[in-house]
């Protein structure tokens, strides 16, 4: 599903490209509705190591390969 002209975060840009929709982020990581969104749209958003952990558990579902820095600043 594609933006309506919103920012993106990294996580929302490679989860737009890959045709994973927030909601199978929210079911994959099993993360909150408002958490997904804040992940997805707001750049300087930053979650709990937890929260962290989950999402990167379902984005490498899409992409093995896929580092936390490549998405989070820590």
């Amino acid at each position: 599903m594609w933006g309506l002209g919103k920012k993106r975060s990294k996580v929302g840009q490679f989860i737009d490209k890959r045709g994973f929709t927030q909601e199978d982020l929210i079911r994959a990581a099993k993360i909150s509705r408002s958490t997904a969104s804040r992940i997805c749209s707001d750049p300087d958003y930053s979650p709990t190591a937890t929260t962290i952990k989950k999402v990167m558990i379902a984005i490498r579902q899409l992409d093995q390969n896929a580092r936390v820095d490549d998405f989070f600043d820590m």
